[in-house]
């Protein structure tokens, strides 16, 4: 199999012929591939969840320093780009292993189609060229996590043979218009008991009111609410706090950013118009159709926490993404109660793993035990409840 190199990986690309006339690209380095990426997304007929997004990618490209950006780009003979995958591979007990770029801040993994016929190629010929990929470049192991069945109504041939994950993701579709959607989403008795819920926190608070941040103060001053609500959830948990990672918050900032276009992270919160108090605060990866909903949190003051202020963050979101166009709102991965009590559809997910080498093999069987075992547990109320309680037992300290 020819292979042509273009200069280092990091600088360029590398170019490798492929079964069925198509040729693959690895790209080290956003700048290299920007002009492509954006031109694909722009694109009417692009097939991709906002996590694929440049401005996502990009502004998420700092929180793994260790690992190595890769960018696989999948052209036709014709030399049109039809599928794009951007990866980082790091090193992970003592083997090659690349993911998805996003980890757990994406929700969906999905490659980036140019369109659904490029969708429908054959889930063998794009396990194979990741593979010669693997082989040329020293991969051992693709894991693919949270890979959506269907996406927009399109399967994804990477999912095909996945293993289901842990758990799903919920959302809806959004309506023509703002009323009749949060009618549909929010029964009349639920709609009632919010109503009621706000009047109280108006009461104690004066007027409050659901604002999207369209400036960088009120960026800066959302994400600062959000992460002083998390930090007290977590220490109240017991558990870690995953947003005390300066390259965390970075990645946010940077991603939640209004200086020119859509951002790749919309930032919106329940505030009091009078003093500016942040009451909840909601942020989801978005595209020109689409919010994927991805961190939430709420002020845990008694006097505000028993008005529902995420949930009521969340009523009036919902109809103002519907006004202005989006046709699609999910909730992400995983089960709660606020979830099931407004989706009305399961965004399937599998896990992938492709291996490459043999200890590739060992890494995916391995990969696939855990991912079954996650969703054992999660489907057993008695050992959640045991996980629950491991989570929150201190840690001896060293002696």
């Amino acid at each position: 199999m020819a292979v042509l190199a273009q200069g280092r990986i990091g600088a360029g690309a590398m170019r490798e012929q492929a079964k069925g006339d198509l040729s693959a690209e690895v790209f080290g380095d956003l700048a290299a591939v920007e002009a492509l990426w954006r031109g694909m997304e722009a694109d009417p007929a692009v097939l991709a969840t906002p996590y694929q997004r440049f401005d996502w990618v990009a502004a998420y490209a700092g929180v793994e320093p260790e690992a190595d950006l890769r960018i696989v780009v999948l052209r036709d003979a014709a030399g049109r780009p039809r599928v794009l995958i951007p990866l980082v591979v790091a090193r992970e007990g003592g083997m090659r292993v690349a993911r998805v770029v996003g980890a757990k801040h994406a929700n969906y993994h999905m490659p980036l189609f140019a369109s659904r016929e490029a969708a429908a190629m054959r889930p063998e010929d794009l396990a194979e060229q990741l593979r010669n990929l693997g082989r040329r470049t020293g991969i051992d192991v693709y894991a693919l996590s949270h890979q959506p069945r269907f996406w927009d109504g399109a399967a994804n041939p990477m999912s095909v043979r996945a293993e289901p994950s842990p758990s799903d993701a919920y959302g809806l579709i959004l309506g023509p218009d703002p009323e009749s959607t949060v009618k549909r989403v929010f029964s009349g008795d639920a709609r009632k008991k919010l109503r009621s819920k706000e009047k109280k926190l108006v009461e104690a608070f004066g007027p409050v009111e659901c604002r999207r941040a369209a400036t960088p103060e009120e960026v800066a001053s959302y994400l600062d609410a959000f992460y002083g609500q998390k930090a007290s959830r977590f220490a109240a948990m017991g558990i870690a706090n995953p947003y005390a990672d300066a390259a965390v918050r970075d990645f946010l900032a940077q991603g939640a950013s209004v200086e020119g276009g859509i951002p790749a992270i919309e930032v919106s919160a329940l505030v009091a118009t009078r003093t500016g108090r942040v009451f909840a605060v909601f942020a989801g990866a978005v595209d020109a159709l689409r919010y994927s909903g991805m961190v939430t949190s709420f002020d845990a003051d008694p006097v505000v926490s028993r008005s529902s202020p995420g949930d009521i963050l969340l009523h009036h979101l919902i109809g103002e993404q519907t006004a202005r166009g989006r046709r699609a709102f999910d909730l992400g991965v995983g089960e709660a109660r606020y979830k099931s009590s407004i989706c009305d559809e399961t965004i399937a997910l599998g896990e992938v793993a492709i291996p490459v080498t043999l200890r590739g093999h060992l890494f995916a069987l391995k990969t696939i035990g855990i991912a079954r075992l996650k969703r054992r547990i999660k489907r057993d109320p008695r050992l959640m409840r045991w996980v629950a309680r491991l989570r929150r037992r201190p840690v001896a300290p060293a002696e």
